[in-house]
């Protein structure tokens, strides 16, 4: 429930924050293992149909990381 902290998780994290969209860093970070964060200021909600080169971009620079 919302008054229980979740359990950490072990499993790397990537977070892409598009504009208009509310992610909160600290928050993610306090049961994810936030390996990869990233900010754009185009995009939105629906950022496979509004900025789909970012997004790919986006995924393939996480999974770099994860090899």
């Amino acid at each position: 429930g919302w008054g229980v902290r979740p359990e950490p998780s072990p499993v790397p994290t990537g977070v892409a924050n598009f504009a208009g969209d509310a992610a909160i860093r600290g928050l993610a970070e306090l049961s994810n293992t936030v390996t990869h964060w990233s900010e754009f200021d185009r995009g939105g909600h629906f950022a496979s149909l509004q900025a789909p080169d970012l997004l790919v971009a986006d995924i393939r620079a996480f999974f770099r990381t994860q090899r």
